[in-house]
């Protein structure tokens, strides 16, 4: 091993790493073994340090902690049995220890305004921080690791010019995360909430959650039991209901004491106890990258994830594991950490997506507080969308059945196949074929393909099936092969579509979406170059402002108050056209940075005139295409307006513009709002991933009591079945589903054995819906661990 005595630099207090100038080599490797140097004495790093040294004895290993082994903070640790099999494989020695003193529970308890709700099968396993620590020292110090407490570890350029390897497990402060920030990239992100590690002695008999209603506001209880005596307690409020409470002005042990006050009835009326506990702002980390030459990040200095899915070890020792692995199946260091990385960032980033969306509903707490009790349950243990209704019934049938029945559902009926009324149409289920451009139209006419698109997805038993966005003029269309509602001729081909879903699948509605493309027209077909001005034929564009959507894009002209007028009219005029085509509801699209979008977002309306500005002139003109649609649209039958309840861009619409946007068309007559995103700005940068954008709509429904129409990566039935019985949605819209499988929604019900109202299958497909059922392509399996 190379000598570490002496003087060598040390990183100091963490936060103040100087950043690495040069790129970390590793020493030559032949002649030697592997010599490993490890910053943080954390489970993660711990963990890491055993199995590398099990794995290879001659390998030589240093633990750099600047704690004493005895310092710990935090209580309880919550594994999976997923992790612990892991742990299992790659070491028996340290899952026996981990087994004598695991705590294992199966219930969740949600008490709120009164109620208590228990939710079973969800196989819970903690154990005492401070446990799991020793018998990681333990374990270490048994195989000849070289721990080394009370000791800054030295500056992270120095180890890694001096080690093979370095493992930066050094937590959410990483020093070594800030000294080669320029090549990790790292964002960290901050939330709206404090919370509060603390403790109780004596040991709940479920992981309990517990709503407090407050004359400062809402605040909330984590607690699960970690030993036979003992619980892990978190309160967390936000930010401005822990100033108006006063715990900033409160010292540590007041704090506590008045935590143990506001929550006496989970408590018993028991005290709650510290150890070093201080208020904090749970921070998001993520990094772009996870390792530079032989610098490795791993757990918290990587990524966090948080503690309301209870994540943060679990996915630090997953970690360990994971590089432990490629260590060994990879020639080169530089080899296994890339394949580390490979493999951990998807399962990370998924279960981030789970935190950050955990993080946001507790954030937004307030949201749900008037829900029925039973719902609001469901909806708290959903709220990840880890767990899902079909996954809940797995685990506890009974509960699942009794949200249902408070819903309104009949028995045996998914959420999904319920009915849903909009002024004087009823659909039959819950189920909404989302528009999609199809750019196959000649001149604006929807042909047989429109046909045969449209009908064949209306016979798959949807309640509600939406054209793609229908241009009001030819100068409307987004690309040549944009359908159009500015002729006569082109009303007649739309009535022959309507007729057929009306004549041959009775029970499902027909809508269609009228909007304007302004400055994001005269483009290519999606499949020659997506949002590509066209070689030839170029057609002028007009928008809010003169803003072209892509350095390469026609530059629009400014719309005049005349133009305004007039296109004001077209849309009025495509409305009684679709009246005379049979559509059984409109819709209005304000999204995606088409002509009204463009209007509603501050990053594409620079107007300096009544159109612009403010919100409320921002919104004038598109409320005025609304009205006059409003005006022509027959009173009985609804409208819908889609709009852009985020750009994904710095000073863009922001979520509580959504909600105002939502109500100021709502006021003028809009019977439900359905809730995209993105698509206003080329520059923007979404945040994908399953069922991404239905938290705005989810918001927009809580905070307006408007109806609401979510989309955004809603793939299968149970996620529908999920976001209704939650309540965070009304409808759901799915578009890539219905174009790989039009029947989508008898297919869902055949999967879920049913054949009740809501499905709708055409008298000629009946003997389909009886086909014996091979297996379920879309359910997920079921996980009957860490529930949350």
């Amino acid at each position: 091993m190379f000598s570490t005595e002496g003087t060598v630099p040390t990183q100091g207090a963490r936060g103040t790493a100087r950043p690495a100038t040069t790129s970390p080599q590793p020493p030559d490797m032949s002649g030697h073994p592997l010599q490993v140097a490890i910053i943080g004495g954390g489970p993660g790093g711990l963990y890491a340090a055993a199995l590398l040294k099990r794995l290879d004895p001659n390998r030589e290993i240093t633990v750099w902690e600047r704690n004493a082994p005895d310092d710990t903070f935090g209580f309880g640790v919550v594994l999976s049995d997923e992790t612990l099999g892991g742990i299992e494989h790659a070491d028996p020695v340290v899952y026996e220890a981990l087994q004598k003193h695991f705590i294992r529970w199966d219930d969740i308890d949600i008490a709120h305004r009164g109620t208590r709700h228990t939710s079973s099968g969800h196989g819970f396993a903690a154990l005492e921080r401070k446990r799991l620590l020793e018998i990681l020292h333990d374990r270490c110090r048994a195989l000849g690791i070289d721990l080394r407490f009370r000791t800054e570890a030295p500056y992270p350029a120095w180890l890694a010019e001096t080690y093979d390897l370095v493992i930066a497990a050094d937590g959410v402060n990483s020093t070594t995360r800030e000294c080669y920030a320029h090549v990790f990239r790292p964002h960290v992100a901050t939330h709206h909430c404090r919370y509060i590690w603390l403790a109780a002695d004596f040991a709940f008999d479920a992981f309990r959650f517990e709503i407090a209603e407050t004359e400062h506001g809402v605040m909330q209880l984590h607690g699960y039991p970690y030993a036979p005596d003992a619980s892990t307690v978190i309160v967390e409020m936000r930010e401005e209901v822990w100033q108006s409470a006063g715990f900033a002005e409160l010292d540590p042990q007041e704090s506590v004491e008045r935590c143990a006050k506001i929550f006496a009835d989970a408590l018993g009326g028991r005290p709650l106890r510290s150890n070093k506990s201080a208020w904090t702002t749970f921070r998001t980390v993520v990094n772009e990258r996870w390792s530079h030459g032989n610098v490795v990040l791993l757990g918290d200095a990587a990524h966090t994830a948080h503690f309301s899915i209870g994540s943060g070890t679990k996915l630090a020792v997953e970690d360990a594991l994971a590089l432990a692995a490629c260590l060994e199946e990879q020639p080169s260091i530089e080899g296994a950490l890339e394949a580390y990385e490979q493999e951990r960032r998807p399962v990370v980033a998924s279960t981030q997506r789970a935190a950050r969306a955990s993080l946001a509903w507790f954030e937004n707490i307030t949201l749900y507080l008037d829900q029925p009790p039973r719902q609001f349950a469901f909806n708290l243990l959903t709220r990840s969308r880890r767990v899902t209704h079909d996954n809940l019934r797995l685990r506890d049938a009974h509960f699942t059945e009794s949200v249902e029945r408070a819903f309104g559902c009949p028995p045996g009926t998914p959420p999904m196949f319920t009915p849903f009324r909009l002024r004087g149409l009823t659909l039959r289920n819950r189920v909404v074929v989302s528009p999609m451009d199809m750019y196959s139209a000649v001149d604006g006419d929807p042909g047989d393909f429109h046909l045969v698109h449209l009908g064949a997805r209306a016979l798959g038993g949807a309640g509600l099936v939406m054209t793609e966005m229908v241009c009001v003029s030819p100068e409307g269309r987004i690309t040549p092969g944009c359908t159009g509602l500015y002729t006569g001729r082109q009303a007649e081909a739309w009535k022959r579509i309507t007729d057929f879903v009306h004549a041959q699948a009775p029970g499902t509605a027909i809508g269609v979406q009228l909007g304007h493309s302004g400055r994001k027209g005269s483009t290519k077909l999606m499949w020659e170059g997506m949002d590509e001005p066209l070689e030839d034929g170029n057609w002028p564009l007009v928008a809010a402002s003169p803003l072209p959507y892509k350095p390469e894009s026609q530059t629009p002209r400014e719309l005049t108050r005349a133009q305004l007028t007039d296109i004001r009219e077209q849309f009025s005029a495509a409305a009684r056209r679709a009246v005379r085509a049979g559509f059984d509801l409109l819709e209005l699209h304000c999204a995606h940075g088409y002509l009204l979008s463009g209007f509603l977002s501050p990053l594409t309306n620079l107007r300096t005139d009544a159109y612009g500005g403010t919100l409320a002139e921002r919104l004038r003109f598109p409320l005025e295409v609304f009205d006059a649609v409003r005006e022509v649209w027959p009173e009985d039958r609804p409208m819908t307006v889609r709009i852009s309840a985020t750009d994904w861009a710095e000073g863009g619409t922001t979520g509580e513009e959504a909600v105002e946007i939502a109500r100021a068309f709502a006021a003028h007559g809009a019977d439900a709002i359905d809730v995209s995103t993105g698509q206003v700005v080329a520059e923007e940068r979404p945040e994908f991933g399953r069922s991404y954008q239905t938290p705005y709509a989810d918001r927009i429904r809580h905070e307006t009591g408007i109806p609401v129409i979510a989309v955004g990566a809603i793939s299968s039935w149970d996620d529908v079945n999920s976001l209704i019985l939650a309540g965070r949605t009304d409808l759901c819209a799915l578009a890539r589903p219905h174009l790989y499988d039009p029947h989508w929604t008898l297919h869902a019900a055949a999967e879920q054995g049913y054949d009740g109202p809501g499905v709708g299958w055409p008298a000629a497909y009946r003997a389909g819906s009886r086909r014996p059922q091979t297996g379920r392509t879309d359910a997920p399996k079921p996980r009957l661990t860490l529930g949350t």
